[in-house]
């Protein structure tokens, strides 16, 4: 349930290749196997695919399209097929940018067996009306949206619409980018039974049911490790939950 995301932290020149091969290397042995990219996210998805080589069968790759031209989406898949040895496991249309256009050919793609899922996402609730009309379209799978103690304008109508749906759920931002670190002093974590304070935002957001996975984003092996552990039960009830809620203010 805990997946590696790579915006900002893995968009890194082929000398620091090693450093994307440790993170990856250290999420994939405590359990990881979702990833998450996009062509926005610059050089992450050609380090992130080159991280994956030995581990390729293990991974799910989830990527995006992110364009408003079809022909230069089309070239950005045709290059994360380079990247992630022929196939994505979930393909997803960034930001909404051009979704219908994508999505005529993005489900040709589906039916070769190139893309297993079809997904959207938007980071703001700005455009969470256009996403409930993407999510009843019924053409996509998934979908990608920010959800922490802070960002909390999902629980409204994103998170019940996904649930009545069947639709799964990426988390982005569940550490709210940085935001919400460092966190509170580590004594005040000993109710939540977790070792570090990402471990418990990010099981805050595993607690809700409806809720697939959360991507949160390090360019830190330790981290990664940690990030991995928040990932299995127990889950947090209605106190814990609120008491990281408390927490982050």
């Amino acid at each position: 349930m805990v997946g590696l995301g790579t915006w900002l932290t893995l968009d890194v020149s082929d000398e620091k290749q090693a450093l994307v091969d440790a993170v990856v290397g250290a999420a994939f042995e405590e359990g990881v196997r979702l990833v998450d990219s996009s062509p926005m996210y610059g050089r992450a998805e050609r380090a992130l695919g080159r991280a994956l080589e030995q581990r390729r069968n293990e991974a799910f790759v989830a990527t995006k399209i992110w364009t408003p031209s079809v022909d230069d989406g089309r070239a950005q898949f045709e290059a994360q097929l380079g990247y992630f040895g022929g196939r994505v496991e979930l393909e997803q249309v960034h930001n909404l940018v051009a979704w219908e256009a994508h999505l005529d050919w993005l489900e040709k793609e589906r039916d070769t067996g190139r893309i297993a899922h079809l997904g959207a996402t938007h980071y703001s609730p700005a455009a969470f009306g256009e996403l409930e009309r993407v999510m009843r379209s019924g053409r996509i799978e998934a979908i990608q949206i920010p959800f922490n103690p802070r960002e909390r304008e999902v629980e409204a109508r994103i998170l019940p619409l996904a649930e009545e749906l069947g639709l799964g759920v990426i988390v982005m931002r569940p550490l709210g980018e940085g935001d919400l670190m460092p966190g509170p002093d580590p004594r005040d974590l000993e109710p939540l039974g977790v070792q570090t304070w990402a471990q418990a935002l990010l099981k805050w957001c595993l607690s809700d049911s409806r809720v697939t996975a959360a991507i949160p984003a390090t360019a830190n092996p330790v981290h990664a490790r940690e990030n991995a552990k928040a990932g299995s039960p127990p889950w947090f009830g209605p106190e814990e939950r609120k008491l990281v809620e408390t927490l982050a203010r």
